[in-house]
């Protein structure tokens, strides 16, 4: 796919006894709108997050990078993965920012993701979100939004005075309503999910919700051949449904390690 950036991996993980094996593929493209992609993914177990950044011309792609350069760096530390890690990561993204010139308060950035964590007796998935990027779940062919839209069009779903398809072209739909900038700590909303075989999730920007309903993502991830095809294909449709924006989409995949390749399942373990 032209103008787009790919990249896949897999990990082995034990479960309840279980050998499961992570498999994941990415792909972000500029769109048709843009002249800048200001999205930015990092995918290194046991972190995987998409990151939307706001600004400038160049400066909500920096503001993105410096997100995922960060929680890259906590990804690849060995540390425990707690919430304490994710938020000094971002508070380390915004010192990176406030040494950037022509960068000014205006600036930041969206982050959503999700996290083996293992600082339990049984490891489990720490999903975190800041802003309008989505992470989103799939079981037994039902697709399920995880996080919430941190968005003016969504304070106004939840009291009742939009619906849901209003908020599609709603004039402020893409005022959201907290990020990682300048203004505030980087605290984001926390969810734990159980680490279930059979499972997909969806992390992705709002470029590919602006352009797929939930049920488009759940026909192109039922479709996709493996979690890198399923991504490209979701990226695709929302170019061609218009790419207003830069479309950014990480697919994770959980299966039975004993249902594919051995070359594949043949991974270190990670309890």
């Amino acid at each position: 796919m032209s103008e787009a950036t790919t990249f896949t991996d897999s990990h082995a993980v034990t479960v309840r006894g279980e050998n499961l094996l992570l498999r994941w593929g990415a792909v972000t493209h500029v769109g048709r709108k843009r002249e800048v992609n200001q999205d930015a993914v990092m995918g290194a177990f046991p972190l995987f997050a998409v990151a939307d950044g706001m600004g400038g011309y160049a400066a909500g792609e920096l503001a993105s990078a410096a997100v995922v350069k960060h929680l890259t760096a906590l990804s690849e530390s060995g540390s425990d993965l707690t919430h304490d890690g994710i938020e000094s990561a971002l508070r380390d993204a915004i010192v990176d920012l406030s040494g950037e010139e022509d960068i000014d308060v205006g600036t930041g950035t969206t982050v959503t993701g999700i996290g083996f964590t293992t600082t339990a007796a049984e490891p489990f998935w720490t999903v975190f979100n800041i802003g309008d990027s989505r992470v989103y779940v799939e079981r037994d062919g039902e697709l399920a939004q995880v996080t919430t839209d941190h968005s003016v069009v969504q304070e106004l779903i939840a009291i009742g005075a939009i619906s849901p398809d209003d908020a599609e072209n709603h004039p402020q739909g893409n005022v959201i309503t907290r990020a990682v900038g300048f203004t505030d700590d980087p605290i984001p909303d926390y969810l734990r999910a159980p680490v279930e075989k059979d499972t997909r999730w969806v992390i992705c920007s709002d470029g590919l919700t602006k352009e797929l309903t939930d049920y488009g993502i759940l026909h192109f991830l039922e479709r996709g051949s493996d979690p890198l095809n399923a991504a490209e294909l979701m990226v695709e449709a929302a170019v061609e449904n218009g790419g207003r924006d830069n479309v950014t989409v990480l697919v994770l995949e959980v299966t039975d390690a004993a249902s594919v390749p051995t070359a594949d399942a043949d991974l270190p373990s990670t309890d």
